[in-house]
C-alpha cells in the first residue's frame, strides 16, 4: 500500500520541512481571478495548482498551507470557485486554485467554460509543475475525478494525489481507500505513486505536503 510518508524523520528530512515552513510563512500575495484564457497572468513564476470536486476543500488546504485564514475564499456551497485564482507565494512559486469540477449551480454551457479553459491553462503553462488532486477522504473516487485524471493525462501534467478531510474518516477505511486510489493512480501516466493524507482542520499531512511542494518549486 502507498503511504503518506515515512515514520521515522531524519535530520536531512528535518531540514526540508523547516525549509518548506519558512517558504509557505512568506509573503502570499492574490495576483488575479481568471475567468478567460486571455485574462491569465504572465508566464513567470514555478506554479503549483490544486484541483479536485466540488466543496473538497480546495480553498481551506491552501489556507492552510500558507497558515491563513483568508487567503483563498472558503464556502459550505458547491462550485463557489468559479475562476482560476493565482497567488504569489515570496515570490518563489505561483499557487493556483482551479474551479471545483463535477458539481456547480450553473449551466452546462458554463460548465464546458469552464472545463475548456482549465484544459487550455493545463496545456499552455510550461512553469506549471505539478497538479495536487485533491480526494475527500470521506468517499470513493468518483467518475468526475477519473475525468480530471484522464485531462491530465492527455495534458502531460504531473500530479499527486492529496486526500482531503482525513479526520472524519477511521483508520481502516482510510487505509482501504489508499488501496484503492493506489490502483486506480497505477493505470494513469502521469499520476505521482505517493498519495498524500491531510487535514486542513487538524492540521494532519499539512507539513509534508509543504514539503513536497517545496521540493517540486526547486525542481527536485
Amino acid at each position: 500500500m502507498i503511504t503518506a510518508a515515512a515514520p521515522d524523520e531524519t535530520a536531512e528530512d528535518a531540514a526540508r520541512a523547516d525549509e518548506a515552513r519558512r517558504l509557505f510563512a512568506g509573503a502570499c500575495d492574490f495576483v488575479a481571478g481568471v475567468t478567460k484564457i486571455e485574462q491569465l497572468p504572465p508566464i513567470s513564476l514555478v506554479e503549483i495548482a490544486f484541483a479536485g470536486r466540488s466543496n473538497v476543500g480546495k480553498s481551506s488546504l491552501v489556507n492552510a498551507l500558507t497558515g491563513r485564514n483568508t487567503l483563498a475564499r472558503t464556502s459550505n456551497t458547491p462550485g463557489r470557485t468559479q475562476q482560476i485564482n493565482f497567488f504569489n507565494l515570496a515570490d518563489r512559486l505561483m499557487l493556483v486554485d482551479l474551479p471545483g469540477y463535477g458539481y456547480a449551480k450553473v449551466s452546462r454551457d458554463k460548465v464546458g467554460a469552464w472545463n475548456r479553459m482549465i484544459e487550455a491553462y493545463l496545456r499552455g503553462r510550461p512553469t506549471l509543475r505539478r497538479v495536487c488532486l485533491l480526494l475527500d477522504a470521506r468517499h470513493e473516487i468518483k467518475d468526475s475525478d477519473i475525468d480530471a485524471m484522464k485531462m491530465l493525462d492527455a495534458a502531460a501534467i504531473s500530479y499527486q494525489a492529496v486526500l482531503t478531510k482525513a479526520d472524519k474518516v477511521r483508520p481502516a477505511a482510510l487505509s482501504a481507500l489508499m488501496d484503492d486510489i493506489a490502483a486506480v493512480l497505477a493505470k494513469h501516466p502521469a499520476a505521482h505513486p505517493e498519495i498524500l493524507v491531510t487535514s486542513a482542520l487538524a492540521g494532519e499531512g499539512i507539513p509534508a505536503l509543504r514539503s513536497a511542494l517545496a521540493a517540486v518549486a526547486a525542481g527536485q
